[in-house]
Order: structure tokens, then C-alpha cells, then sequence
């Protein structure tokens, strides 16, 4: 009786691996194969010497950096009025919305 069930379990088993197919790693395989830019950033960042003050500074030496601190300076000087603005409109008492 229990052989039988060791058989029985043991084709069910065996049945169940042959037809089952590779699994597809989509996104794992894609994360596991990217390719590595590392040494190409590095050396881009390393170019002319790491400690070159502000003439030249790292994190404006990559293509796009320029726009992407141009778009930070943006926001924070629209911040910057923002906060203005409220700070004066709280002063004065200006700016309320009627009840």
C-alpha cells in the first residue's frame, strides 16, 4: 500500500517536471544583463583630475548636468518667491480669502 502510493506520487512527479517549461525571467534578466557603464562614467567624472575646484566642477561634467541644475536653481528660486510672498501676505494681512 505505501509502495504504491510512493509510486503513485513519484510518476505524478515526473509528470508534472516534463511538462512544465523554462520560466521567462523577464525583468530579472534584463536587471542581471545590463551592461556596465561604470568605468565609462568614471572616466568622464576623472577627467582633468578630481580635485578641481570651481572652475571645473564633478557634478556638471556629464552630459546633461548643465539642464538638470539650471531646472533645480528654477525650482528653488520659484520656491524662494513663493515663501516670499506668503511670509509678506501674512505680515500685512493681504491676500485673504473672503468668508
Amino acid at each position: 500500500m505505501i509502495a504504491s502510493r510512493v509510486a503513485t506520487r513519484t510518476a505524478m512527479v515526473a509528470a508534472r517536471n516534463t511538462t512544465q517549461k523554462q520560466q521567462k525571467r523577464g525583468i530579472v534578466d534584463y536587471l542581471t544583463n545590463y551592461p556596465d557603464k561604470v568605468m565609462e562614467k568614471k572616466k568622464i567624472q576623472n577627467l582633468g583630475g578630481t580635485c578641481l575646484g570651481e572652475s571645473n566642477p564633478t557634478w556638471l561634467k556629464q552630459p546633461g548636468d548643465v539642464g538638470m541644475a539650471l531646472f533645480g536653481l528654477a525650482l528653488v528660486g520659484f520656491g524662494f518667491v513663493q515663501a516670499t510672498v506668503g511670509h509678506y501676505r501674512l505680515a500685512t494681512g493681504k491676500g485673504k480669502k473672503p468668508i
